[in-house]
């Protein structure tokens, strides 16, 4: 970052690690003031934890990056260049994911393009939380507040002028993932229902399609019991089948319609999005994010 001519600032936000990271991190912060702390009381997640760097960030750019290194800290100096061009949100795009499995890279390009397909905003493909954003839109995203949070659907629904960068993603080397599989289907499911209302609309089309389907089956059924004898087509068995069939779908669409609900209520509690333990080298003002409710 020397290298800029700008002054910067490292915030780190410890997401309620148990090993030693967070001794590490004050021992840096302890030889470099522009090293700056965010302590969580415990495990907020990771979105939560990116909030929370935007949060406390006082930059007139913000750039967002994981610790794990997979993202190239170099792609940044790209990035103010694009930035200093007049582009206020400046993304990474992966051209290239090394070290992961088939599955992983089939599921995550699935992923993104399913989520272009379905939300209601332009999200761009192949892209992560590795960006860079302007101090105004900074500004915006402080004030949204929703507890299923989803950076980069929000980052893209603020608007401005965004262009992306190329790079390659290494292979992670020290650690594992904390992305189990059902974290990620708990993160698209958020990504899903933050920026589209398309399951309530498969709902609808649903009960058509089956609605439909019994009009049309009425006189097939008829047609068929007359030419092959009243016994065709009869029987408990068959009535049991369709009242499952039935049955799994309204349940199917009442969980959907639950998961819509139990996401208002989240937001209608009115809880902070993280409860801060601890800082180091932040301003007082900044020194819990109350500033942000």
């Amino acid at each position: 970052m020397e290298s800029t001519n700008e002054p910067w600032e490292l915030i780190l936000v410890n997401d309620g690690s148990r090993d030693k990271s967070l001794d590490e991190m004050r021992a840096e912060a302890a030889k470099n003031p522009r090293i700056k702390i965010v302590n969580f009381a415990r495990n907020f997640g990771h979105q939560v934890a990116v909030t929370a760097g935007i949060d406390f960030a006082t930059g007139r750019a913000v750039v967002l990056i994981d610790a794990d290194l997979q993202d190239p800290p170099e792609v940044i100096l790209e990035m103010i260049e694009r930035w200093k061009a007049g582009y206020e949100v400046v993304y990474a795009v992966r051209s290239e994911r090394k070290g992961e499995s088939w599955f992983k890279r089939a599921t995550a390009k699935l992923f993104y393009r399913v989520i272009y397909r379905i939300t209601d905003v332009h999200i761009p493909l192949d892209t992560g939380d590795f960006r860079l954003m302007d101090e105004r839109v900074a500004h915006v995203l402080r004030t949204m507040r929703e507890h299923n949070r989803f950076i980069r659907g929000m980052t893209s629904w603020v608007g401005f002028r965004q262009t992306g960068v190329q790079y390659v993603r290494e292979a992670r080397t020290i650690g594992e993932t904390k992305y189990p599989l059902r974290k990620m289907m708990r993160f698209a499911w958020d990504a899903v229902t933050g920026f589209s209302f398309f399951p309530l609309q498969v709902m609808i089309y649903v009960s058509l399609a089956l609605g439909l389907l019994a009009v049309l089956a009425i006189p097939i059924i008829a047609l068929l019991r007359i030419s092959l004898g009243p016994d065709f087509f009869g029987g408990q068995a068959t009535t049991i089948v369709v009242l499952l069939l039935i049955g799994s779908f309204q349940l199917f669409f009442l969980f959907v319609l639950g998961q819509y609900v139990a996401r208002i209520y989240d937001e209608t509690r009115g809880r902070p999005l993280y409860v801060v333990a601890s800082t180091e080298n932040v301003e007082p003002d900044k020194d819990s994010g109350r500033d942000q409710p």
